[in-house]
C-alpha cells in the first residue's frame, strides 16, 4: 500500500513530534482516514522525506512523531528556469504543474504584450500563493522533495535582464532551427515561452538581444501550457536526467 505524503512548512528532524497542519490533518484523517499507528511520509521542500507515525488522531488535530528522514536523489543536474507568459483560466496552472513534475528549477509568470490576464497587487499575491501550491500539490505527486521556486509576475524586459542561466533559450516558430545536441553541455537553462498568441517579433528580437537563441521545437506550433513539457522533456534527455 502506497504511503500518503504529504507537505507541511516546518522544521523537521528525526524524533521531533509534531501537530500536523489544518489542511494536512483534513486530508489524511477525513479523506484517507488514516489512525493512529498508521505511516505517512511529510516534507517541507528540504530535499529529504521524513517518515513519520500518527500518535494521535481527533476530530479536529492530529500529532505525528518523526521516525526517519532519508535525502532524495531525484533532482536533476540540469537546473531549468521558465519564464512563462501569464495566459488565462486553468493553463498557467497546467504549466506549473507538468513543469514542477518534470522537475523545473523555478517559474516565473511574465507579463508580455500579448498577455490578456490584468492583475493587481491583491490579485497578483493571491495568484502567486495558488500557483505555489499547485507546486506543492505536484511535489506531492511526484515525490520531489525540493520545492521549484514560484515567483510573482514580472514583466518581460526585467526578467530577461535578470535571468542569469548559462544558456538561454526563447521559444519561437519564426526562426531556423537550432541543433541543441551541437551545444556544451549546460548546467542551467532558462526558456522564454509566450502566452496565447505567442510573443511580438519585438519581444524575441529584445530576448535575442539579451542573449536568448532562438529555439523552434519541432514543425508544430505548441499550446503555451504544452510548450513547457516538451521543451523541458527534450532538455532533459539532452542533458539532465532522462537520458
Amino acid at each position: 500500500m502506497r504511503i500518503p505524503r504529504a507537505y507541511i512548512e516546518a522544521e523537521l528532524s528525526t524524533g521531533a513530534q509534531l501537530v500536523l497542519s489544518d489542511e494536512v490533518h483534513n486530508h489524511l484523517v477525513k479523506v484517507l482516514r488514516m489512525r493512529v499507528e498508521q505511516q505517512l511520509v511529510l516534507f517541507n521542500g528540504d530535499g529529504s522525506d521524513y517518515l513519520a507515525r500518527l500518535t494521535e488522531v481527533e476530530k479536529r488535530r492530529s500529532s505525528v512523531v518523526i521516525e526517519s528522514a532519508e535525502k532524495r536523489q531525484n533532482e536533476s543536474p540540469l537546473r531549468i528556469e521558465i519564464g512563462q507568459g501569464l495566459s488565462r483560466g486553468e493553463r498557467m496552472d497546467f504549466a506549473i504543474q507538468k513543469g514542477t513534475e518534470l522537475g523545473v528549477s523555478q517559474i516565473t509568470p511574465l507579463f508580455t504584450e500579448r498577455s490578456e490576464v490584468k492583475l493587481n497587487a491583491e490579485r497578483q499575491a493571491k495568484r502567486t500563493k495558488h500557483w505555489q501550491q499547485v507546486a506543492i500539490s505536484a511535489c506531492e505527486q511526484s515525490y520531489r522533495a525540493t520545492l521549484p521556486v514560484i515567483n510573482e509576475p514580472l514583466p518581460l524586459g526585467d526578467w530577461l535582464e535578470s535571468c542569469e542561466a548559462e544558456l538561454k533559450l526563447v521559444l519561437s516558430p519564426h526562426t531556423e532551427p537550432l541543433i541543441l545536441g551541437d551545444l556544451e553541455r549546460p548546467s542551467s537553462v532558462a526558456l522564454l515561452i509566450g502566452p496565447e498568441g505567442g510573443l511580438e517579433d519585438s519581444e524575441v528580437a529584445l530576448a535575442m538581444e539579451l542573449g536568448f537563441k532562438p529555439w523552434l521545437l519541432g514543425p508544430r506550433v505548441l499550446r503555451t501550457e504544452t510548450a513547457p513539457i516538451a521543451a523541458a522533456a527534450v532538455l532533459h534527455y539532452l542533458w539532465g536526467d532522462f537520458s
